[in-house]
């Protein structure tokens, strides 16, 4: 997988239906234990609570829900619809119903658990994670602007920099992007500078 859509951040939200308060949290995570840590965490806040759904998706492709205690896929199943519908992955959402006195029917529930997290989705927002390769360069003083130019335009962002009698370049390059991008700095600079993949990660 080279790209995928992930959240931007931790975000929460609530609605309430008939009385009943449904609070969504959902937040980004890598692996499996993360995603039962930040569960836990939910549950141990909110312990007083009749449910606390939950959903999760991994970009591995292993993905889960509970309904925790509520009527079969009316709680997390609706919720990881929702994350599966809208193409987000390496996500976690919680949903914490307090219930209000009145019963929802199905219908009801897979509405009011599906619109909470839409609301804690909005509020996180979508960011676009995709593979990189991590390349380490020496660059002088003088070619110093050209390089950054070129660099620049070819899509591949400098993420540290290092002074010495050179100026030692950590970039990060899509991987779809890299091999033209180290074509074009030879080309350039006459094999005079060539960049070197150290790394592959997700960025």
């Amino acid at each position: 997988m080279e790209k995928y859509i992930t959240v931007s951040q931790y975000a929460s939200d609530e609605i309430t239906e008939k009385k009943s308060r449904f609070i969504a949290y959902m937040t980004h995570i890598e692996t499996k234990e993360e995603a039962d840590e930040f569960i836990s965490s939910i549950k141990k806040k909110h312990y007083d609570a009749r449910h606390n759904v939950y959903a999760y998706i991994l970009s591995s492709g292993e993905k889960k829900y509970s309904d925790d205690g509520e009527p079969s896929k009316t709680g997390g199943f609706p919720v990881l619809e929702m994350l599966e519908k809208e193409n987000i992955t390496d996500v976690v959402c919680v949903v914490t119903r307090y219930f209000g006195g009145t019963l929802l029917g199905v219908g009801g529930l897979i509405r009011a658990y599906t619109l909470a997290a839409k609301c804690a989705l909005d509020k996180a927002g979508k960011k676009e994670k995709q593979m990189c390769h991590i390349l380490n360069v020496s660059v002088s003083y003088p070619d110093l602007d050209s390089f950054i130019h070129i660099t620049e335009e070819s899509d591949t962002e400098i993420i540290m920099k290092e002074y010495s009698d050179k100026i030692n370049l950590t970039l990060s390059s899509p991987i779809e992007n890299t091999d033209k991008y180290i074509e074009k700095i030879n080309d350039y600079f006459n094999g005079k500078i060539n960049p070197k993949i150290t790394d592959t990660v997700l960025n």
